[in-house]
């Protein structure tokens, strides 16, 4: 049979607890997801993807395990010619990005997130609060970041 592959084949969800380790897993589920969906369904997945997905995972997955208490759910999934990466956590509280400062160690990953994605929202839920970020699976041809268009 042809056609379109089933979206179950198309999505990855894990739940992380624990150390730190966690986040090492995250990052290598992420890869393993986007290596199976290229040779498996055949979508291309520029080399620029994986890396972004590599680090948005990374400092997603942070995140919730530094701020909130409990376990951490990470779910992928191709949308078209995009990838979405969710994090739920139990913390209700909703993150923030700080000002640009060049001066302050640190607490620079949802700057990062946002710059390199092509879309971010997050949504409280009535437990805790799930991020979404979306990464654009292949290159922009006109080089515009995260592949949005300059305004």
């Amino acid at each position: 049979m042809t056609g379109a592959p089933a979206t179950d084949a198309l999505r990855a969800t894990m739940a992380l607890e624990g150390d730190g380790a966690c986040i090492a897993e995250a990052r290598h589920l992420a890869e393993a997801f986007l290596t199976r969906v290229q040779a498996e369904h055949g979508l291309p997945v520029s080399a620029r993807a994986m890396d972004v997905a590599r680090l948005v995972v990374s400092e997603l997955v942070t995140n919730a395990r530094k701020y909130a208490p409990g376990p951490v759910l990470m779910d992928l999934r191709v949308a078209g010619a995009v990838l979405e990466v969710e994090i739920w956590d139990s913390d209700p509280v909703l993150p923030v990005a700080r000002a640009a400062d060049p001066g302050r160690v640190g607490q620079h990953g949802l700057e990062i997130v946002m710059a390199v994605c092509q879309g971010f929202e997050v949504q409280r839920e009535p437990l805790g609060k799930r991020i979404t970020a979306r990464i654009a699976l292949l290159d922009d041809p006109y080089d515009h970041v995260a592949g949005r268009s300059p305004l």
